[in-house]
């Protein structure tokens, strides 16, 4: 039988109940049992037990150790210090390090911590509770550094594997894993996923769009897809661009939370225990790589902005129906609240973007947010309203600095600047944390962060970026305008495949750059109108069959293809019945066919049938609007007849049936 552990306080303080840690995450033992130390002064921290040392966070916030015995315990500096990027901390020990109780591991600067408004009360967890741990005995109040404070009696070797009843079993048939008997809901999705990925050591980092958790995984390979395309709240599972996409529907937010909740982190890295991402050794792998990081950027800045766009892009089409029908004219009091609450998120999307694009790359969201607002700053609008006598690569050189000749390019309605901002920023900014001493850090280095960023884009990065995504928007307008039908036949056929793989992300931004410059976006029409295909295709497998699992999942992903999320459809229906998505991709091809015949544009967000005000010209109402319709009935109609013809029958759902591993609790096969 294993030994009882004596534990040691790693750091000066007031030992305190696990339930009193200020983190539900902690206090709910989610993690496991384990103690607090609070009122700490900080200092030197100790390793708590002897053992190995088995994890050391990149942000230095956290060490894991383990003993002989297999016990793990994992020492946490501070509540959501994660975010301060290792200002704090100084680590004297690395993974696979041998420790006695009572060794220095590290230092702890507590000012740092408290100027940045985090907690300073320090967790101590045994993090396989479940498995190793019969019940811990903890001494509360004061303790010196290293002194004993609580005792781990390891669970006897007959009770390491709990009844049936007890808990609910999952995982690898040859690991032994499983999920607490007291998560339910959305914690039990939650779990059931972490733990299919290969668990919570498994996940790099994690976020989530409109339909999908994504999660970039360090080894792919211990991912069981098939067990985690079959849990109960999942629809089904992609892996593309790097990403390993959970695809859940419209719960996803909840789930996402309750993932994070158990594995810590978010938008940002999590800790990976000091491993580097391995980096590709020829060409073709650096290209992938690049694209995967570039989607990753992309998808972390664009995704908490999307309900925005989309919600501003309602209130434009709102607002253009009360001109058309003379409700309101555009030199009304009225019009003029209402414009900007519809314009607001175009006009200032440098700030918001910055916020977002800062989060995903390790940037302070805020000093980049301001970087944005300088963007916008109105003297550097009108300054690039204005023209130049000289100009360069076609762009007027307008403005000039310190004598310095430079154009002044306008960064309002723009994403990609801004981005780009936001990824120089995480450069410079651990550069500056380094040279600026910590007592003037709060004030300088945002001084200089500002400074040194916000002139970069300005005199060099921002003109290059503006000249590349203009061109890039140039030639997608003039592929499009050298046949607007053949363009939008072969885009609403495939467009739908770049779902599959979430690689739509790489279009998104150029439709939002699209409506937020020029007003209006015609690629935006089309991407519309295979929305609509999806929809119609769902919809008549809803009328179609007779089978009440398969009504449950289509009516609902019917609805929500014709609001603009087309993930249900083909997830839930259209992909895993494949000729439904053929007979889709056909009425996308034909909805794409006469939305570039009738040459539709459109001048909001929103697509598919809910977005139909964006299809109403602010000018007047024309022929956008009734090309649109008939775009989308033909969409929705030949799909629909297509798929109830011959797309699906009730006799498809017994033939799609998938062989699953051999997992605990479960049969195999399990037809889906």
């Amino acid at each position: 039988m294993s030994e009882t552990v004596s534990v040691l306080s790693p750091i000066k303080g007031t030992i305190i109940p696990i339930e009193d840690v200020p983190d539900p995450v902690f206090a709910k033992k989610t993690m496991g049992e384990g103690f607090g130390i609070a009122d700490t002064p900080g200092g030197d921290v100790v390793a708590p037990i002897s053992g190995t040392v088995v994890m050391v966070a990149k942000t230095g916030h956290a060490i894991g150790f383990k003993t002989a015995d297999g016990m793990q315990f994992l020492v946490h500096l501070g509540i959501d210090t994660v975010e301060l990027e290792g200002r704090p901390f100084t680590i004297d020990v690395a993974k696979g390090d041998e420790v006695t109780a009572g060794d220095k591991v590290a230092t702890m600067d507590v000012d740092t911590i408290v100027e940045a408004g985090k907690s300073t009360t320090t967790v101590v967890i045994v993090t396989n509770t479940k498995k190793k741990l019969d019940h811990l005995d903890v001494t509360t109040g004061p303790a010196e550094l290293g002194a004993e404070v609580a005792q781990a009696f390891p669970l006897a070797a007959e009770a390491a594997a709990p009844a049936a009843t007890d808990v609910a079993t999952q995982g690898n048939a040859d690991v032994d894993t499983q999920r607490p008997a007291n998560l339910t809901g959305f914690d039990a999705t939650a779990w059931d996923i972490i733990d299919g990925i290969g668990g919570a050591e498994n996940v790099r980092s994690v976020t989530h769009c409109i339909t999908r958790v994504r999660f970039y995984l360090k080894d792919e390979s211990k991912a069981d897809d098939a067990h985690v395309a079959d849990l109960d709240g999942v629809i089904d599972v992609v892996k593309a661009g790097g990403q390993y996409q959970v695809v859940i529907g419209p719960d996803v937010e909840d789930v996402y939370n309750a993932i994070t909740a158990q594995i810590g982190g978010g938008d940002a890295p999590i800790d990976d225990g000091g491993e580097e991402r391995e980096k590709p050794t020829t060409a073709v792998g650096w290209i992938k790589y690049g694209f995967s990081e570039l989607i990753g950027v992309i998808t972390g800045s664009m995704i908490p902005i999307i309900g925005l766009l989309a919600a501003s892009g309602i209130i434009k089409g709102i607002l253009s129906l009360l001109l058309t029908f003379d409700v309101i004219t555009n030199t009304s009091n009225t019009f003029q609240i209402i414009n900007a609450m519809s314009d607001a998120v175009f006009f200032f999307l440098p700030i918001f973007v910055g916020f977002t694009a800062a989060r995903r790359l390790g940037a302070d969201p805020i000093i980049v947010s301001i970087i944005g607002g300088v963007l916008c700053y109105p003297a550097l609008v009108e300054m690039a309203s204005t023209e130049g006598e000289n100009s360069i690569l076609g762009m007027s050189l307008n403005s000039d600095f310190f004598g310095i000749p430079l154009h002044m390019a306008s960064y309002t309605y723009s994403i990609f600047p801004i981005i780009v901002a936001a990824w120089l920023a995480s450069i410079v900014e651990p550069w500056l944390r380094k040279v600026i001493p910590n007592t003037v850090r709060m004030i300088f280095l945002p001084l200089a962060e500002v400074i040194i960023v916000s002139l970069a884009i300005i005199l060099v990065l921002g003109p290059i970026v503006m000249f590349i995504s203009t061109g890039i928007a140039n030639l997608i307008q003039g592929l499009y305008d050298l046949s607007p039908t053949i363009s939008g036949t072969f885009i609403g056929a495939f467009y739908q495949s770049l779902v599959i793989f979430g690689l739509h992300w790489a279009v998104i931004p150029l439709v939002a750059q699209d409506i937020a410059s020029q007003g209006n976006s015609y690629l935006n029409a089309i991407i519309s109108a295979t929305m609509v295909a999806q929809g119609g295709a769902v919809l008549a497998v809803f009328l179609k069959t007779k089978l009440d699992k398969i009504k449950a999942i289509s009516g609902p992903a019917a609805i929500s293809a014709f609001c603009g999320v087309t993930e249900p459809a083909m997830y839930g229906v259209n992909l895993k019945y494949g000729r439904v998505f053929i007979m889709a991709s056909i009425g996308g091809a034909c909805g794409g066919l006469l939305t570039g015949l009738f040459n539709v544009n459109m001048w909001g967000f929103t697509g598919s049938l809910i977005g139909f005000t964006s299809f109403v010209n602010p000018d007047g109402l024309d022929f956008s609007f009734w090309g649109f319709l008939i775009a989308s009935s033909v969409a929705l109609g030949v799909s629909f007849v297509l798929t109830w013809f011959f797309g699906f029958k009730d006799s498809d759902v017994e033939a799609v049936r998938e062989v699953k591993k051999v997992r605990l609790g479960r049969r195999d096969p399990v037809a889906k």
